[in-house]
């Protein structure tokens, strides 16, 4: 655990937030297509106070001879601009794969940001109502019973108002523990499960197996058009696109394509077979024999996918606010009629 905590904590330090690794980005491709070579866009980038750290830990990765997807990794950015970087290895095409990285990069950022605006007000209420429920359950209802004692029914209505109200507040609290325990278990136990399990695990989750084809089948697309613009075949394509370790289950699956396509098996048949890439994909590969048309439709699919998973996102979103709302206002009114329920009935005995 100590040594986890290390590795984190220095892993952490020069860690840039993410819109500022877009921000790096879009600097290093403005560089670089001005007509800087790669490490004096780096030193460029270095005048940037923000940009310094990492800009210098990866100048100082490159002039060991290492690859550019590896100084990304040593300074600390995500693990899709590092995939998308990784094939610059293979393709060679650094600018294209910098503007790709950056259009699918960027959709990220913004969907986090109107996120964390949309979510930051339901946050704030639903916090104010695990504080109301802890008020109630301390003080208004105790004083409630005694107030209520001398009347049989309302006592009784009473009683039974404390066993709803303690049922709500111990079911949101159990609901929030229960997704954090997930999370944390989920995070430690995820690199030991083999991707097979992990694939398998997904299929089980309805929204996030959507999700994930979405994004499977987008990042399949988008690199395997890049790598068929370069000349490359497809059995190579998919041979290099297993040996990436950023996207998991891209990787399993190519690896898993290009051994069946050594035995005879043709490529929309194993797309057909693969959970988590969309059909669409198959029949693209089934109605195209030329390589450059294909790569052409790939990459069109690529955007299409992109513009259908904005859509989706921002009708998340949007719904986030509205759902919570109305299930915060079913709580608090059969809260108040939890407690307004004993007073009419006393006022009917009176």
């Amino acid at each position: 655990m100590a040594s986890f905590l290390k590795k984190y904590l220095k892993k952490s330090r020069f860690e840039l937030k993410e819109a500022t690794q877009l921000y790096f980005l879009k600097r290093l491709h403005r560089l670089l297509t001005n007509g800087y070579s790669i490490l004096s866009a780096l030193n460029v980038l270095q005048w940037d106070k923000e940009l310094r750290q990492s800009a210098k830990v990866m100048t100082k990765v490159l002039k060991n001879g290492q690859p550019l997807d590896r100084a990304f990794e040593h300074a600390n950015f995500h693990n899709t601009i590092i995939a998308y970087l990784y094939f610059v290895r293979i393709n060679g095409n650094l600018l294209a794969s910098l503007e790709n990285c950056i259009t699918m990069f960027e959709h990220r950022v913004t969907y986090i940001k109107k996120f964390s605006q949309v979510i930051r007000y339901p946050l704030v209420l639903g916090f104010t109502f695990i504080i109301l429920l802890i008020f109630l359950k301390r003080s208004v209802l105790p004083s409630f019973t005694e107030l209520f004692q001398m009347s049989t029914t309302s006592s009784k209505t009473v009683h039974y108002s404390i066993i709803a109200i303690d049922f709500m507040s111990t079911l949101f609290f159990i609901i929030i523990a229960a997704l954090m325990i997930a999370t944390i278990v989920w995070y430690f136990i995820k690199t030991k499960l083999t991707i097979e399990r992990q694939i398998h695990f997904y299929e089980k989750i309805p929204f996030l197996r959507s999700f994930i084809r979405i994004q499977t089948s987008y990042f399949f697309s988008i690199h395997m058009s890049m790598f068929l613009k370069a000349g490359l075949p497809i059995k190579d394509t998919l041979t290099n696109m297993g040996r990436q370790d950023k996207l998991p289950i891209v990787a399993h699956y190519s690896a898993l394509m290009a051994e069946k396509l050594s035995s005879g098996f043709f490529i929309d048949h194993l797309l057909l077979s693969l959970p988590f890439i969309d059909k669409q994909l198959a029949l693209i590969f089934q109605q195209n024999n030329n390589m450059n048309t294909l790569a052409k439709d790939l990459t069109t699919y690529a955007d299409f996918l992109t513009n259908y998973l904005e859509r989706i996102m921002m009708r998340v979103i949007t719904l986030i606010q509205p759902v919570f709302f109305i299930i915060l206002a079913c709580f608090i009114i059969l809260i108040y009629v939890s407690l307004m329920w004993p007073m009419f009935q006393l006022i009917q005995s009176v």
